[in-house]
C-alpha cells in the first residue's frame, strides 16, 4: 500500500510531463494502476487514492503542472544540457559532498556573499541592479543585517548537542552485532576532536551496567586505542577519574570496570603508565580501591598466567609505572603490600619486595646494635673518668694529712 502511494504521488507529479514525453509508458503505467483498483486485494484508503489519480488524469492535470509558471526558467536557445549515462561505471561520484561540515559563521557568510555573486552572473541580474538602485540598497542592507546575524555566535549552555551525541553512540553501541561493526560505526560518525572522551565515557559506562562484565564493549576501546592513539590518552584519564571516585561504584560495576581495564592492560591497548598513580598503603587506599586493585590483577593474572604477570612487573621498562604498587619508603608500606597481594592470593608478585624488607630489616638491626656499642663504649668511657678523677681526689687528701703531721 505504502509503494502504491508513493507511485500515485510521483504520478501527480510528473504524470503531465510523461504524458507528453511518452504517452505510451504513461498508457501503461494508468492500466497497471486500473488492475490493482478492479482486483480489490488493497487497503480502501489506497482504492480513494487511486481514484483521486484517475480525476487528476481526466482534469489534464490542472492542478498539477509540469513546470510552475512563477519559474525563472532559462530559454531552452540557451539551455545547456548534459546527458549521463547513470550506469557508467567510469563515473566517480564525489562522495564526500554527501557529508555535513560544520562550518564557522564568518565563513558560512562570506561563501553564501560569493554564491549570490556568481549566480546574479549567471541570471544575468546586474543590469537590473544598475537600474534599480534603490531596491540593491534596500537589499544589500538587509544582506549586511543577515551577515551580522550569522556571524554572532551562539553558546548553547544546555549541551544538547553532547546529549544527542552520547544517545547515538548508545544507539550505535546497542545496534551492532559485534565489535567490529560497531568501531566502524562509531569512526563514521564523524565525531568532532575533543569528543573522543565521550565515546570512551560511553563504553565505560555501558559495561558497568551490565550484570556480568561483557567483553564486548572492551574489545572496542581495544580497537579504537589501536585505531586513534587519542582515545589511549582519555581511557587513561578516565582511568584517574574512576580510581578517584572508585568509591562512589557499587561491586558489580566496581567489579566490571576493573576487569575492563585489566582487559585494556594486557592487551597493551593502554599504556601501563595509567598505574603510576596508584600508591598501595593503609593511608592511600581505601576497601574500594584496593577491591578495584585486586579485580586488576586477578583478571591480568588469570589472562597472562602468574609467571608472565611477575616478568611484566619486574622489567626495568616498567618500573616507574609499578613502583607505587610495591612500595620501598617504609617497612610499614612494604609489610602492607606484602599482606595485600598475598590475601588475594598473588603473593609470588612480591619476592623481591620480600627480600627488600628483609635487608631492611637486617639494616635496622646492624643499626641499632652499633648505636648499642657506641653507648656502651661511651659509658664505660664516662665511668672510667668519673674513678680517675676520684683517685686523683683521695691521694691530694693523703698528702695534705701527711704534711700537717
Amino acid at each position: 500500500d505504502d509503494s502504491i502511494e508513493v507511485c500515485v504521488s510521483f504520478m501527480q507529479e510528473c504524470g503531465q510531463a510523461l504524458e507528453e514525453l511518452s504517452p505510451a509508458s504513461a498508457h501503461a503505467i494508468y492500466e497497471r494502476f486500473r488492475t490493482i483498483l478492479h482486483e480489490g486485494e488493497i487497503d480502501r484508503r489506497v482504492q480513494y487514492v487511486i481514484e483521486g489519480l484517475m480525476e487528476v488524469r481526466r482534469k489534464k492535470y490542472v492542478d498539477y503542472p509540469a513546470v510552475l509558471e512563477e519559474l525563472n526558467l532559462i530559454e531552452e536557445e540557451d539551455q545547456i544540457t548534459h546527458e549521463v549515462d547513470l550506469l557508467d561505471d567510469t563515473i566517480k561520484g564525489e562522495e564526500t559532498l554527501n557529508i555535513f561540515k560544520a562550518q564557522p559563521p564568518e565563513d558560512y557568510a562570506a561563501d553564501e556573499a560569493k554564491w549570490k555573486h556568481i549566480s546574479a552572473e549567471i541570471l544575468g541580474l546586474e543590469d537590473a541592479d544598475g537600474s534599480d538602485s534603490s531596491t540593491d540598497s534596500e537589499d544589500s542592507e538587509a544582506e549586511k543585517e543577515a551577515d551580522a546575524k550569522a556571524t554572532q555566535k551562539i553558546m548553547d549552555y544546555t549541551e544538547q548537542d553532547l546529549v544527542n551525541l552520547r544517545r547515538t553512540i548508545y544507539l550505535v553501541l546497542m545496534s551492532s552485532a559485534n565489535f567490529e561493526e560497531s568501531v566502524h560505526k562509531i569512526l563514521k560518525l564523524n565525531i568532532s576532536e575533543g569528543q573522543e572522551k565521550e565515546v570512551c565515557t560511553m563504553l565505560i559506562d555501558c559495561c558497568a551496567m551490565d550484570k556480568t562484565f561483557n567483553r564486548f564493549f572492551a574489545l572496542q576501546a581495544e580497537r579504537l586505542c589501536r585505531l586513534q592513539p587519542a582515545y589511549q590518552e582519555y581511557f587513561a584519564m578516565l582511568f584517574d577519574q574512576q580510581f578517584a571516585t572508585v568509591h562512589r561504584l557499587e561491586t558489580n560495576k566496581l567489579r566490571n570496570i576493573g576487569k575492563f581495564f585489566a582487559h585494556l592492560l594486557y592487551t597493551d591497548a593502554v599504556e601501563w603508565t595509567i598505574l603510576s598513580q596508584v600508591k598501595i598503603s593503609e593511608e592511600t587506599t581505601t576497601s574500594s580501591s584496593r577491591i578495584f586493585i585486586k579485580v586488576i590483577f586477578q583478571e591480568l593474572s588469570e589472562q597472562w598466567g602468574i609467571r608472565k604477570l611477575a616478568d611484566r612487573l619486574k622489567d626495568p621498562d616498567y618500573e616507574n609505572a609499578v613502583e607505587g604498587l610495591f612500595p620501598k619508603d617504609n617497612p610499614k608500606n612494604m609489610r602492607f603490600a606484602i599482606n595485600f597481594f598475598t590475601a588475594i592470593g598473588l603473593g609470588v608478585l612480591t619476592e623481591n619486595l620480600r627480600d627488600h624488607l628483609q635487608r631492611a630489616q637486617a639494616q635496622q638491626k646492624l643499626k641499632a646494635m652499633e648505636q648499642q656499642v657506641e653507648e656502651e663504649s661511651s659509658s664505660e668511657e664516662s665511668s672510667s673518668s668519673s674513678s680517675s678523677s676520684s683517685s686523683s681526689s683521695s691521694s691530694s687528701d693523703s698528702d695534705s694529712d701527711s704534711s700537717s703531721s
